[in-house]
Parts: structure tokens; C-alpha cells; sequence
């Protein structure tokens, strides 16, 4: 009897260790995307738009299932906060690949992710950018480097030809805050303009925690530009073109993508009148029927409004997640071997890649402010 109950609480133990080894096996695998974005500071409305459109597709996927290799595999966003400062955005860089994340969703800007892209290359982790539009982000010799945006050697030219062809503008101040980002958007915009024969009357430089604009305004004014364009954020030109206003200053103020949200209206007030706009990428109008579903589901999701940038991550985890099905994958090596053949129909188009990770099929929005609305002009494509 002893020999029996024996036997029996050894066979039972081996039942429960084969179950639990049968449950393990079944287990979902863990798989970590990187995002990385400015979270805290005066653009964190925007590094959240990241977030959040991150957070979108990757409920969606873990609720249809996701199964590669044979394996289930749970995906779980890695999100990082560089507070939109470079040295900050190497730090970032660094724990998400000692974290094993097998792609980074990121980050913002030019400023960003510029210095953490070498720390993704050496580690042969694909980065792909929603919004860095600074053309020597992919042009740095790295095969990690890829954008779902148009850039500024696109979107400056395509916002100084409206300004010259349809504005009729032929004078024009500029202004930048001395980042990558709006630096080398007003570069490209100035060398556009003057090619179409507008007159640079100035080029003044501030920088990303400006909040006092006066002085430099006052010195724009007297120079009596029919425009000013100015390359930063909406953060700092808010009060940039609510300063503007004030002083009695009626130049059309031209602005990129960084400029170009829903938030600037509530921090310029009705100063965005004589703004015109422009966004790297295809507007939500165009997006059609998915777009439309995609800003309601993020309204419920979030209970706030979206701003630019989350349509383009949303896609972006997509793509990634295409590459692991090509792949048969979730290894990072392998990911990134797959993530050059992307032809991907999203919501907000067609994306493919050239030999630098830019896209093939670049789109560039142009907007006014009707009643502190963004309302659309037209669309070019590149």
C-alpha cells in the first residue's frame, strides 16, 4: 500500500511538472517596442501623440493575436522619456536597447534622433522616426535609419513655393530656434525662396526655451518683411506670433510641421490668423474614412484631442510587426534585415523606402487657421 501511494504521488508530481511545462511552453512571448519622445517639457503634448498612437495599434494587435514562429508573442511598448533634449535622447537610446527591445518608435525630432540613432546602429536595432524631418538623419551611412515623414529638404521648399507662387510674397524674415529641427527647416525653406526670387531680408536665431520674442520682432518689424518664417515648435512659436501681433507686426508667419498642431491656437489665441503651415506628411482629410475612425478612436481612448504625429506611429508599430511576420521573427537583426522591403498601405498611405530609409511616396500638407481651427490648403506630393 505504501509502494502504491508512492507511485501514485510520484506519477502526480510528474503530471503537475509536464503541465507546467506544457503551460510554459503555451506561454506568450514578450515582445518589447521601444518609443521614445519627450514626455515632460513644452512639446510633451506631442512626444504623447507618439505614445499614444504607439499604444493604439499595439492593443489592436494583441487583441486580434499575434503569432510568429509558431510562438505567441504579446507585444509591450517600452516607452522612454528624453524631455526633447539630445544628450537626455543618448540616454534613452542606450537603456532601450540594454532593455532588448527589438525596434524603437522615435523620437520627435531632429535634435534627438540624430545623436541616439548611432547608439541604435551600433546595436543593429531599426529606428524609425513618425517625425524627424532634418534630411542628415538618414544620411549618416546607417542601414537602422528609417522615417514615415517627408523631410525638410522637401517640406521647406514646397512651404517657400506657396508662399512665392500663390502668396505672391517677395520679402521674407526668417527666424529659427537653433535646433536641427527648425535650423535646417529654415535652411532648406531660405535656399527654396530665393531661388524663387523672394528677398531674405534677416535671419535671426533664438532658441527652444524662448518665451520673450520682442526684441528680435522689433528689429523684423522695422524691416517691413511681407513674411516671416519662423522654424521651431509650437511651444515657443506660440508666443512667438502672439508677440507678433501685439507689436502690430501684419506679416504672414510661415511654420513647419514642429508649428503646425491643434495646440497652437490655445497658446497663440486668435495671432494664428495670418498663419500659414505646413506638415510633413499626409492631412487627416486625406486620410479618409480609416482616418476619420482612427482620430474617434483616439478621442475615446484618450479623452483628448490628437495632434500630428500619432496617425504616422500607429502605422509605423504596423510595419514593424510586418517585418516579424516576413521574417518569421522577432530577433532585432532580423526585423531590420525585412524592414527595407516595406511596402505597407496604412492609414496614412502608401509606404516604401528608398536606399536611405526616406520615403518613396513623400507628401506635404499646407494649412491656415480659420477661427483657431487648422483648416487644410492643399496637398503637394514630392
Amino acid at each position: 500500500m505504501k509502494i502504491a501511494k508512492r507511485t501514485k504521488t510520484i506519477l502526480l508530481v510528474v503530471a503537475g511538472l509536464y503541465s507546467l511545462a506544457t503551460d510554459a511552453a503555451n506561454a506568450d512571448q514578450v515582445v518589447k517596442i521601444g518609443v521614445a519622445g519627450p514626455l515632460t517639457g513644452g512639446i510633451a503634448h506631442l512626444g504623447k501623440d507618439i505614445q499614444n498612437g504607439s499604444i493604439l495599434a499595439v492593443e489592436e494587435i494583441n487583441k486580434r493575436g499575434l503569432v510568429i514562429a509558431n510562438q505567441k508573442i504579446t507585444l509591450e511598448l517600452d516607452t522612454q522619456d528624453d524631455s526633447g533634449d539630445p544628450r537626455q535622447a543618448t540616454q534613452v537610446a542606450q537603456k532601450l536597447v540594454d532593455d532588448n527591445v527589438v525596434a524603437v518608435v522615435g523620437h520627435l525630432s531632429s535634435g534627438t534622433s540624430i545623436p541616439a540613432s548611432k547608439i541604435y546602429s551600433d546595436a543593429e536595432i531599426v529606428q524609425i522616426s513618425p517625425s524627424t524631418t532634418n534630411p542628415r538623419y538618414t544620411l549618416q551611412g546607417f542601414k537602422t535609419t528609417f522615417r514615415v515623414v517627408a523631410t525638410d529638404a522637401q517640406q521647406g521648399p514646397a512651404l517657400a513655393s506657396y508662399a512665392a507662387e500663390k502668396l505672391k510674397l517677395k520679402t521674407v524674415a526668417i527666424v529659427d530656434d537653433a535646433t536641427a529641427y527648425g535650423q535646417g527647416l529654415a535652411k532648406e525653406f531660405e535656399s527654396k525662396a530665393k531661388s524663387l526670387g523672394m528677398a531674405v531680408v534677416s535671419h535671426d536665431v533664438t532658441n527652444d526655451k524662448a518665451i520673450d520674442f520682442r526684441a528680435i520682432l522689433t528689429l523684423v518689424k522695422s524691416r517691413n518683411p511681407q513674411a516671416i518664417m519662423y522654424g521651431g515648435t509650437d511651444s515657443t512659436a506660440g508666443p512667438f506670433i502672439k508677440q507678433a501681433k501685439q507689436l502690430g507686426i501684419r506679416s504672414t508667419v510661415l511654420m513647419g510641421d514642429g508649428a503646425c498642431t491643434n495646440q497652437l491656437a490655445s497658446l497663440a489665441g486668435d495671432a494664428t490668423d495670418r498663419v500659414v503651415c505646413s506638415e510633413a506628411g499626409r492631412s487627416l482629410e486625406k486620410m479618409g474614412k480609416a482616418g476619420q475612425e482612427f482620430s474617434q478612436k483616439y478621442s475615446e481612448r484618450f479623452s483628448l484631442p490628437m495632434q500630428n504625429y500619432a496617425p504616422f506611429t500607429y502605422d509605423t508599430v504596423y510595419i514593424i510587426v510586418d517585418a516579424m511576420k516576413r521574417a518569421n521573427s522577432v530577433e532585432a537583426s532580423k526585423i531590420l534585415n525585412e524592414i527595407s522591403k516595406t511596402d505597407h498601405n496604412g492609414i496614412t498611405g502608401r509606404t516604401t523606402f528608398d536606399s536611405h530609409g526616406d520615403l518613396m511616396h513623400g507628401v506635404i500638407s499646407l494649412y491656415d487657421f480659420k477661427n483657431g481651427k487648422k483648416s487644410l490648403l492643399t496637398e503637394v506630393e514630392m
